[in-house]
């Protein structure tokens, strides 16, 4: 397992921009306002040869909102590291509040490197001097956006690292599924990963928005390896007019491109609202796998809600994803809870499952057969041969000598008998048609 290196600072600091450039990624969420993260954010990284991972975690003020909770993720990740990176804003200067997370770090016996930000150059560095005050030395200069300082920075970090774990050989990493819980705020997203993880790794409050950046945690069960993302709830466009709250979304958004099946999250006791629809189609849009979890079904219960009514109000409303399972849940109680990774695991190898080329052609073949597409101007639509062109989702093409005669409907039949004579019954399908390339005479 590779050295963790927890990265920690008061708000604004630039702890994310720090992640960012140290990950080669824009996986944290970068802004000036202060306190965006609020979780802790994990990522990996490579220097000189040597891996690491890093983890980012949310700005500490005393008595601000969800301080405690934040807190809790900063001494989780604290207990978690190898190596503490403390991270001090050169342009705000000394703080009381980078005194308390002096305090809280000397309270542990964990490797220990500082580094001021914000030094843009050698001109800034008279800056480090108010920071001599801590007692910490050495203290590096650096500027996370700039690079400056930021090799010689590096280079100290990994000769820091207490254990160095040697590159895996190629083809022995698995591919973890990715897995993203979607949905509304105050759905109970985090509230479910919490209950999964048999932690409080989220920061969980009644108050929407508490999620605001899209949050990475590896979780491994029976063998099997995944990468649960905690995504911002998504509200309608009309309602988001804050800056970070659009950013918050456009994260959430660009993490579906990445998964492999979204979790879309309900709150049962207030049924299917339109904007669940709107977030289904987001994930449908992405190519996603999909499974629809209908979370807070103790409070449903109480209404007196059956699943199958549920269920049933779900397919009327959310037909274009009729493919999609769903099950009843609780993040309280930890009703279904258990029933959720079988799913997913089911989902996730038709997502990336691949038809042999002879089969997909043979059911093809007699679909057509069964039911032949109806004819083009007088003359008869020719379907001549099929290929899978992709999986993730499975996408095929078939060949034609009319593709823009094919209807809606037959291409719907055509998708309907691969599902059910592929076994592809809970994963989405891409149906392309193409026209055959005509040989040339003499070719």
């Amino acid at each position: 397992m590779d050295p963790l290196v927890a990265v920690l600072g008061r708000p604004n600091a630039g702890k994310s921009t720090f992640f960012n450039r140290v990950t080669r990624s824009r996986d944290a969420l970068v802004d000036d306002t202060p306190g965006v993260t609020r979780d802790r954010h994990y990522g990996h990284a490579v220097w000189n040869g040597v891996s690491f991972g890093v983890v980012d975690t949310g700005g500490f003020i005393e008595g601000e909102d969800f301080s405690a909770e934040i807190r809790a993720q900063i001494e989780q990740a604290v207990a978690e590291a190898d190596l503490i990176v403390l991270l001090f804003d050169g342009r705000a200067g000394l703080s009381p509040y980078d005194r308390d997370l002096v305090d809280l770090v000397r309270r542990t016996d964990k490797p220990l490197l500082c580094a001021v930000n914000k030094i843009d150059g050698p001109q800034d560095e008279v800056r480090l001097a108010e920071f001599h005050r801590l007692g910490l030395a050495p203290l590096h200069p650096l500027s996370a956006e700039h690079r400056y300082g930021w090799n010689d920075f590096l280079d100290a970090l990994v000769a820091r690292l207490p254990r160095q774990a040697a590159p895996a050989a190629p083809g022995q990493d698995e591919r973890p599924v990715a897995v993203a819980f979607v949905g509304r705020p105050n759905v109970g997203k985090s509230s479910l990963i919490n209950r999964i993880l048999g932690t409080e790794r989220m920061i969980v409050s009644p108050f929407p928005g508490t999620t605001r950046d899209a949050v990475d945690v590896d979780y491994r069960r029976a063998g099997r390896s995944y990468r649960l993302v905690d995504t911002a709830g998504i509200r309608r466009k009309s309602a988001v007019t804050a800056k970070l709250e659009k950013f918050s979304v456009l994260k959430a958004l660009q993490r579906l491109e990445r998964c492999d099946v979204a979790l879309i999250v309900l709150d049962a006791s207030e049924g299917v609202v339109d904007q669940d629809l709107t977030i289904a189609g987001y994930a449908l849009e992405r190519g996603c796998g999909c499974i629809f979890l209908a979370n807070k079904w103790d409070l449903a219960a109480r209404e007196k809600i059956s699943p199958k009514a549920f269920l049933d109000d779900l397919r009327r409303r959310a037909g274009f994803l009729s493919f999609a399972p769903m099950l009843a849940v609780s993040a309280r109680t930890g009703r279904g809870v258990g029933k959720i990774f079988p799913l997913v695991d089911r989902v996730a190898e038709q997502y990336a499952a691949r038809i042999p080329t002879g089969r997909l052609n043979r059911l093809i073949a007699e679909a057509v057969a069964r039911n032949p597409p109806p004819l083009y101007r007088g003359r008869p639509v020719k379907v001549y041969y099929a290929t899978q062109a992709a999986t993730r989702p499975p996408s095929f093409v078939l060949f034609t000598n009319h593709p823009e005669a094919v209807p809606q409907a037959y291409r719907r039949y055509l998708l309907n008998r691969i599902r059910e004579e592929a076994g592809l019954e809970a994963t989405p399908i891409r149906l392309g048609f193409r026209e055959r390339e005509r040989r040339r005479p003499g070719g």
